[in-house]
């Protein structure tokens, strides 16, 4: 038979399990706007009674309530699912922000952009050819050929300085990353202790989440838990974090420049080995521009420079023969600033003098003196030929594709957004503080809470009955 006093034990039990839901339940709610934290939900088991033998029984019920545990509600399929659609949707974010920039200072089609002013140049080589006497219309064409070389120079060092910013952020990165992994690997350290000692972790447990989720957004991490309370970060199939141990990376720099003269690539590298990080996410995407977007576009305006330097040069100078309008040979209208190949940061217009325009194909002091215009109508002809090998055509090529690529990567970005947005919903479901459950915890903790006072009271009163009163009958 089980002991009066047992009952009170059995009170106390529930006092304290209720007690502890009331905290876990005020905890909830005071974090409920806290970013990164994880609803908690406290574990209560039945205590057994005692344990019966072949040759014994017992009537005892029981001997109250345990808190064996205080849950996160977490997902870790959720949790896994959201990091990997974070990184993506941060490698997009940042690939579509790297091609609004280009988009954004070519601004094609406009009336300033680079196509009107070839167009423009064009047109000033028909004025030429249709008043060649007139020395504006030569003016006029040298105006707009510098204009036509100073959009080319321009493009050509915004995206030097893009890139140099893209750099310089990829530097920033690599030290926050670099951060992130020492972070972690303490934090590791820190939930090993307090698991083992019976200590409850949870919020260590929320802040190291929140800082893998900014690793995943960062280079596109993974995580993978260990059965004692740690957790081991890879990024690609390299680990970043291993139990308590963090590594680091780093980022070579150098300039667009010295990349497209060397072919050399802008790397991403574990620092003890000197091997490639394989980054994904915001970081990712960095190094794709930086490798591969921003050479690619310079690559293709350098084109559009040499092709339109080859073709002007090349009618300026013959054969067949060019000449000016005071009988002198043609040279060349482009010519490179560094003395090296043109390319889109280097053109020049190299005439200033507008009799020095070749626009001729007789010699007006031969004999007989002949003048006509030739050379400026096979330049006009050239100009609205269209074909591809010319600087209007690859010129149109090229943001053709980039337009193709811009799109795609926004429209991918959009879906990617919205299919993180939904996940994160589902994660938020089961992890998030609801404020109406809450409540009702609360009420349900308190209820409990006063009637296991009552059970309390009750057997005190039954314990000062037995007590004081047993045996005072008569007396």
């Amino acid at each position: 038979m089980g002991s009066t006093f047992g009952g009170l034990n059995t009170a106390l039990t529930s006092l304290y399990a209720q007690r502890r839901g009331l905290d876990i339940s005020g905890q909830n709610i005071a974090n409920v706007n806290t970013e990164g934290y994880t609803r908690q939900r406290v574990r209560l088991a039945a205590q057994t009674g005692a344990v019966p033998g072949i040759y014994t029984t017992s009537d005892q019920v029981g001997s109250g309530v345990s808190v064996t545990g205080v849950e996160r509600g977490r997902d870790v399929y959720l949790e896994a699912r959201s990091r990997a659609e974070h990184a993506n949707s941060a490698y997009l974010t940042s690939q579509k922000a790297t091609y609004d920039g280009i988009e954004g200072f070519l601004a094609e089609p406009s009336d300033t952009a680079f196509a009107a002013r070839l167009h423009d140049m064009w047109d000033s080589w028909n004025d030429v050819a249709n008043n060649w006497q007139d020395p504006s219309t030569r003016t006029a064409l040298i105006e707009r050929s510098n204009t036509v070389a100073s959009t080319l120079n321009d493009a050509h060092t915004t995206l030097v300085n893009q890139f140099a910013s893209n750099n310089t952020q990829m530097g920033a990165y690599v030290d926050q990353v670099n951060s992130l992994a020492k972070s972690i690997a303490e934090t590791n350290h820190q939930i090993v202790i307090a698991q083992q000692s019976g200590v409850s972790s949870n919020e260590l447990q929320d802040e190291r989440d929140r800082k893998i989720m900014q690793l995943s957004e960062l280079t596109g991490a993974t995580a993978q838990a260990t059965p004692n309370g740690a957790v081991n970060v890879y990024v690609g199939n390299t680990a970043l974090v291993e139990g308590f141990n963090a590594r680091s990376m780093s980022v070579g720099s150098t300039t667009l420049d010295n990349l497209m003269a060397t072919g050399t690539k802008v790397a991403l590298q574990w620092t003890d080995t000197n091997l490639p990080v394989a980054a994904g996410g915001t970081m990712g995407a960095t190094l794709d521009a930086m490798n591969t977007i921003i050479p690619g576009i310079l690559s293709d305006l350098d084109a559009v420079a040499n092709a339109l330097a080859s073709a002007v040069n090349t009618a300026q100078t013959g054969p067949p023969a060019a000449y000016t309008i005071n009988g002198t040979p043609g040279t060349n209208f482009f010519t490179s600033t560094s003395g090296g190949a043109i390319t889109a940061g280097t053109i020049q217009v190299a005439i200033t003098d507008p009799a020095d325009v070749a626009f001729s194909s007789g010699n007006p002091s031969g004999t007989p003196p002949m003048v006509d215009h030739n050379v400026a109508d096979g330049l006009v002809d050239f100009g609205n030929s269209g074909i591809a090998t010319g600087p209007d055509a690859m010129y149109q090529a090229m943001i053709g594709r980039l337009g193709v690529a811009a799109q795609s990567v926004a429209q991918r970005s959009e879906i990617q957004d919205s299919v993180r947005d939904q996940v994160d919903t589902s994660r938020n479901a089961e992890s998030g503080v609801n404020l109406d459950e809450e409540m009702t915890n609360l009420l349900t903790f308190q209820r409990g809470y006063e009637a296991a006072s009552r059970v309390l009271t009750t057997i005190d009163s039954m314990l000062d009955q037995l007590i004081n009163r047993t045996g005072m009958v008569g007396r």
